[in-house]
């Protein structure tokens, strides 16, 4: 579903009643690229990544072509980054019942100070439960940057948020793909190496392969369905190799 014509942002389920929102963008640079949002509905919704401020009126108006925006209720992301959190504070002004998401690190450096709602402070594996479905909150730190990352993992469908992992390039033109991802998103990967490569990056990579997750959530381009254990297995592979 094509939710404005102009940006071509659109809107798609990749799993039970989770819906990838998608703007592409072309880069000054003359590339292509494109931001998610994941969309959970539930008796309580929640969105994973919120994107920019310039993509505010573009992502409510996605959120709104699937449900009524003030039913938000729980707004995430994985680290402290324009593209993650840019726009909360204009969703939790829309959205008066909604409630920022965090973990400890996330919230003692910036999310309690930056947001205007305190958030909801997740532990390393706890879980929120959002009506039918339950969430569980892992602590990444600089996994794939930032000391204060985490992702979430929704049980019931095996759904992964996974944030910048398996970044790729290009529109992300097909919502759910189950073709190789790991290949284009380490080529894009490789030249600018926005990984920060930290002793734990290999044993987090693997801690999130043993959740055996069967759809991943990328922030950049398509989604993707398959074996993640055996994905994000290979991921640690290719990201430890060198270091």
């Amino acid at each position: 579903m094509i939710t404005n014509t102009e940006t071509r942002t659109n809107v798609h389920e990749i799993a039970d009643g989770i819906y990838r929102i998608n703007t592409p963008i072309d880069a000054p640079d003359g590339s292509q690229f494109s931001f998610n949002q994941y969309l959970l509905l539930d008796d309580e919704p929640l969105l994973f990544h919120t994107g920019g401020r310039s993509l505010f009126p573009l992502v409510s108006a996605a959120i709104a072509a699937v449900m009524p925006i003030e039913r938000l209720r729980w707004i995430g992301f994985s680290h402290t980054e324009a593209d993650e959190c840019g726009s909360l504070n204009q969703l939790l002004a829309v959205a008066p019942q909604a409630v920022p998401l965090s973990g400890h690190i996330a919230a003692m450096v910036s999310t309690t100070d930056m947001a205007d709602r305190a958030p909801r402070v997740l532990a390393d594996g706890e879980l929120l439960h959002t009506g039918r479905r339950t969430l569980q909150w892992f602590d990444t730190p600089h996994v794939p940057h930032g000391w204060d990352a985490g992702l979430l993992m929704e049980t019931t469908t095996k759904t992964l948020l996974c944030g910048d992992l398996f970044t790729q390039p290009g529109y992300g033109e097909q919502a759910l793909t189950e073709a190789d991802i790991l290949g284009p998103s380490e080529a894009f990967r490789t030249p600018m190496d926005y990984y920060a490569h930290a002793p734990q990056t290999k044993a987090t990579l693997l801690r999130l392969a043993q959740q055996s997750p069967q759809t991943l959530a990328c922030m950049h381009g398509s989604a993707w369905r398959g074996d993640g254990a055996a994905l994000l297995q290979a991921l640690a592979a290719s990201v430890t190799q060198a270091h």
